[in-house]
């Protein structure tokens, strides 16, 4: 059994949890309350701003220059297609005139996830780095797998579900996947009990960001 797939094993119990949290079967069927989606979006571009950081970190650890050049490209890729979707929702939903998302005061699991990326990603090697970000990559890929053929009833909502349904979204997961198996074969065992954890705890992350919009989580002082 590849790395990857011990890792996915470990984690189905979390993943289900995601994929039957309200947040997104409400995306799914269309009964979400917009407000909810509104918040996500907020969290969700302060966090790909320090998604598309440990990207860059993982440049910077790559040995070779393929890896380099790919890590760069995923991080570019972040800002090009993830930030131009949420520029297409800030203008429809009103959130932001020019369409960028100024969030001065992410919700409290917004900062912790990603001080737990970039934590591992500083710290840690590029396998770390792969580690931490891969579960958002994986399980919005099988979201978008899971719920594809949904017809939510509502335009911002069925783009969000085709865009992780897609090809292109296909194969930078897969990527991604394989390049954790190759970093993992090469890996002492510490190291990848260390990997295991760090996509544990991302996995459980991309659970309570889905619970962090649903309740519109704020800090309580």
């Amino acid at each position: 059994m590849k790395f990857s797939e011990q890792l996915r094993q470990k984690v189905d119990a979390i993943w289900e949890a995601s994929f039957e949290h309200p947040f997104v079967k409400g995306v799914a069927d269309g009964s979400l309350p917009i407000e909810c989606f509104k918040h996500y979006l907020k969290q969700d571009s302060f966090y790909l701003s320090k998604f598309a950081q440990a990207q860059a970190i993982g440049a910077a650890k790559a040995n070779d220059f393929y890896t380099t050049s790919q890590m760069a490209h995923h991080a570019k890729s972040s800002y090009e297609a993830e930030h131009a979707l949420h520029e297409q929702f800030a203008r429809d939903l009103d959130l932001s005139k020019d369409g960028v998302i100024h969030n001065e005061d992410p919700a409290p699991t917004a900062v912790a996830y990603t001080n737990h990326i970039l934590a591992a990603s500083y710290k840690g090697s590029l396998g770390d780095v792969i580690a931490a970000l891969l579960p958002c990559y994986w399980l919005y890929y099988e979201i978008g797998e899971k719920y594809k053929g949904s017809k939510p009833g509502h335009p911002i909502y069925q783009k969000w579900i085709d865009t992780y349904g897609d090809e292109w979204f296909a194969t930078l997961v897969k990527e991604q996947i394989d390049r954790l198996d190759d970093l993992a074969e090469r890996a002492s065992e510490e190291d990848r009990k260390r990997m295991e954890k760090i996509f544990v705890t991302s996995s459980k992350y991309e659970y309570m960001f889905w619970e962090m919009s649903y309740t519109l989580e704020d800090w309580p002082v």
